[in-house]
């Protein structure tokens, strides 16, 4: 039933003036649902008091709770028609009161990790492009029909949000911003294995997929006490997200899972200087795809010893800088990045090596990320002690990968297995650090199993590196042009 009410939204906002792509009904789908979970989360926060003897004080205040401007219902419990607000009416009340009343939580709120802290961070970010009241009643009757009530109505409908996160990023310009193939994500996260106590991060939270299921894997890791629930909620995953569509998807999708107030912050995490980060600053455990591309000005590269306009080689910087000793981290970037010569990846490989335990790396073929050509690698590492010997697994299949055909988990069962003993294997073979090139750094994938084997780079790659190149020529022509 709830697929194909989903179904049913996306066909009615298909419609709407405002809305005209898969972002557009995601972000629209968003706020309205979280209005819904809000009314069924009152309400359960409401039964639970009244069963231990206590009073709830409920977070909306009368007029804009869900059960009297969006569904109100007559004695037969169906919605009021004669109550209901519809057209303009219900655009207007919308737009000019309900949005300007649930921005205000932000700042009333007690701390960032309330739930009231989250719904006026929301509605500060967003804004209604529902052009037509009409058709907003329409999606709000059929948001109406969903339950979030049991756990496995939760469950249904966070798988049904991922299908649409995983839609949206096919469909985007930039798929892989939004989504990580969630058969990678389960794979990273086993071979990372977070335990209860640790405190997880992402940096580029995006929807929020590495949180989400790092969140699964320890709720089925064992048998849960009150202590243990608590500390999921509350003190376990933490993530930071630049741009507001993920942010609010990144905190619908935790939300769903379970997580009642998630602790996302909305900012660029890139403008942190990586020197003021502290002990109190750092994490057990990091899970990230960060953004590929050289996007980030000047005046934010300077927060980083080694200057890149290379996105997500900062990102490894922060990411090397926020773990803590002996915490461990899987995130995956570009397989450039293994062998690429200019002066940033180099200093970049380097500090990798010297100052962590780079023990796997795996790389992965093309199409992985749909609608993206770019290859990739994961690099799996410790903290606190240089590397000695790095495994290497790459996985080869015998189909190609797309958005029909896509990685599934049994394609990376014969990593998980090699690599809790790192054995050898047609696919897999260790590098000791001792042996790499102590120039350049280079940790290119060369198969010795695969003699014949030529490592050529795409077209694309080439250019990427070219650009990058010409980027650090011209600074340099500019700066012996300043000293002339």
């Amino acid at each position: 039933m709830f697929e194909q009410t989903f179904k049913n939204i996306d066909d009615v906002l298909w419609k709407d003036a405002g809305c005209s792509s898969e972002l557009d009904y995601v972000e629209q789908t968003s706020w309205i649902l979280f209005l819904k979970y809000l009314d069924d989360f009152e309400k359960d926060k409401k039964t639970a008091a009244q069963l231990a003897g206590k009073t709830y004080t409920e977070i909306i205040n009368p007029e804009y709770r869900w059960n009297v401007w969006a569904t109100p219902k007559d004695k037969e419990g169906k919605i009021d028609h004669h109550k209901a607000l519809s057209g303009d009416d219900l655009r207007d009340f919308v737009d000019h009161k309900l949005f300007p009343y649930l921005k205000k939580f932000k700042a009333s709120a007690e701390n960032a990790t309330t739930i009231e802290y989250k719904i006026g961070e929301i509605f500060s970010e967003l804004k209604n492009k529902i052009q037509s009241g009409y058709t907003m009643r329409e999606v709000i009757n059929l948001v109406d029909e969903l339950r979030f009530r049991s756990s496995a109505e939760k469950h249904e409908m966070s798988h049904l949000y991922e299908a649409k996160i995983k839609n949206m990023g096919n469909a985007g310009r930039n798929g892989g911003e939004y989504y990580t193939p969630r058969p990678l994500i389960k794979t990273i996260v086993k071979v990372v294995a977070p335990v209860i106590g640790n405190k997880i991060y992402d940096g580029a939270v995006g929807s929020a997929g590495f949180l989400c299921e790092a969140f699964e894997y320890l709720k089925k890791s064992k048998n849960l006490t009150t202590k243990d629930a608590k500390t999921l909620q509350k003190k376990s995953f933490y993530g930071q997200e630049k741009k507001s569509l993920a942010y609010i998807i990144g905190i619908m999708n935790m939300i769903l899972h379970g997580i009642e107030a998630p602790n996302i912050a909305h900012i660029n995490t890139l403008t942190e200087n990586i020197s003021d980060i502290q002990e109190k600053d750092r994490f057990d455990i990091i899970l990230a795809n960060p953004p590929f591309g050289g996007k980030e000005r000047k005046e934010v590269q300077q927060n980083f010893p080694i200057k890149t306009g290379e996105t997500a080689f900062l990102f490894l910087q922060h990411f090397i800088k926020k773990l803590k000793a002996g915490g461990r981290a899987g995130v995956i970037i570009k397989n450039t990045f293994l062998s690429n010569t200019d002066n940033a990846s180099i200093s970049l490989r380097k500090q990798l090596l010297e100052s962590c335990n780079l023990h796997t790396v795996l790389d992965l073929p093309g199409g992985v990320f749909s609608g993206a050509g770019v290859k990739t690698v994961v690099l799996f590492f410790d903290k606190g002690a240089p590397t000695r010997k790095v495994w290497f697994y790459q996985l080869n299949l015998d189909r190609n990968l797309g958005k029909t055909n896509p990685l599934n988990e049994s394609d990376l069962a014969e990593f998980v297995k090699l690599q809790r003993k790192k054995g050898d294997s047609e696919n897999s073979w260790s590098v000791k650090a001792a042996d790499v090139d102590k120039t350049t750094f280079d940790l290119s994938v060369k198969n010795p199993h695969k003699k014949d084997e030529t490592a050529l780079r795409s077209p694309a790659e080439i250019l990427d590196e070219m650009k990058t190149l010409d980027k650090e020529t011209a600074e340099i022509l500019k700066t012996i042009k300043g000293l002339v």
